[in-house]
């Protein structure tokens, strides 16, 4: 049995009916919110065919029919064939909106991730660049207390890492910014997941500091540059993250509360949002998502890019009673303010 044009269009309305109110349709709610140009018996049929085709469920005896994931998936990707070819019509208030923070590539993250949550109401993420291939551009170690310092790393991408480190006595300003020029002079150029193979050979070049800047500082070097290799590969930033709160689906607490736990576990974020295909824009739905956890939701994420190089991803959290059409479109725009905000702000290769 296929899908003629009849019941395209009531699972179509039986669709968007459940992603306003929550509640089961019915044939005569469809019939006199809808103009089908057919009767609630008429109608009330067709909702059997599309039960019986796995569309729609009956969670009651007596109440109406709600989607499966199986009609959201054929939703999507009718409504994902008229994305494609269409233009962004939020992507110039999404870029305005997002460079007014643009200093630096943080910035750009957490204004994007929140802008997102605002626009679609749901939970958003925003998965940073991979560091561990990001190459070094500059190294300052900054005082902050007589025995604390600030260890300042700034990628060529202009992504800024900071790892605070405690010492055991005091160590002059002068000293510092002896070796945070030749830790910049030696380290300028490469990539973090480089460090761990010259760490012995960068200390060795670096013994003639041992005289101007003293055992100490020597002897932390060492320690510096083991951080500099430990560094997080990856950030998460999110926003929005009790949203989920506002949705009848979620007003089992124990639910909600393992929704929240799971999203806020970065490396689980991590995974879930971890690049898997060709496809720069990916909709997973209920129970297509692997993790339990997130069986009754949808994830929408985009990709993006410099020089058409992946560098991360973007996506939005929500019910599977998602309003696809307008997080698809924001999704996608975002995705594309932020390829053209960090290519023009960031891209070293396009400014030399």
């Amino acid at each position: 049995m296929s899908l003629d044009k009849r019941k395209v269009n009531i699972l179509k309305a039986i669709i968007s009916s459940y992603i306003d109110n929550a509640e089961a349709v019915g044939s005569r709610t469809i019939s006199k919110k809808y103009e089908l140009g057919v009767s609630p018996a008429t109608i009330r049929n067709e909702m059997s065919d599309l039960e019986e085709m796995g569309f729609l469920i009956q969670p009651h005896a007596s109440s109406g029919r709600i989607p499966t994931d199986k009609a959201y998936r054929y939703y999507v990707d009718e409504l994902w064939k008229k994305v494609q070819g269409s233009d962004n019509s939020n992507i110039n208030e999404l870029r305005n909106i997002i460079e007014e923070k643009a200093d630096e590539m943080d910035s750009v993250f957490k204004n994007s991730v929140r802008i997102l949550s605002q626009f679609t109401k749901y939970t958003s993420f925003i998965v940073s660049p991979q560091l561990k291939e990001s190459a070094i551009k500059r190294i300052q170690l900054v005082p902050i207390t007589d025995r604390k310092i600030l260890l300042v790393l700034i990628l060529q991408s202009n992504i800024v890492k900071q790892v605070v480190l405690n010492l055991s006595s005091p160590i002059p300003l002068d000293q510092m910014d002896t070796i945070s020029s030749s830790l910049s002079e030696k380290l300028s150029g490469y990539k973090l997941e480089d460090i761990d193979t010259i760490k012995d050979s960068l200390i060795q070049q670096l013994s003639h500091l041992r005289e101007s800047s003293g055992d100490l500082l020597f002897e932390l070097l060492p320690f510096l540059v083991d951080q500099m290799s430990k560094l997080e590969d990856f950030n998460v930033y999110s926003d929005g993250l009790t949203n989920i709160l506002n949705f009848p689906e979620y007003n089992d607490v124990v639910k909600a509360r393992e929704f929240i736990s799971f999203v806020e576990d970065k490396d689980s974020m991590a995974k879930l949002l971890r690049y898997t295909g060709e496809n720069d824009l990916v909709i997973s739905i209920g129970r297509e998502n692997e993790y339990e956890q997130l069986r009754d939701c949808s994830l929408i994420t985009a990709t993006y890019k410099i020089n058409g190089k992946l560098i991360g991803k973007v996506g939005v959290i929500g019910p599977t009673r998602m309003d696809y059409s307008k997080v698809i479109y924001t999704v996608k725009s975002m995705a594309e303010a932020m390829n053209e905000i960090i290519s023009r702000n960031f891209d070293e290769e396009n400014k030399e």
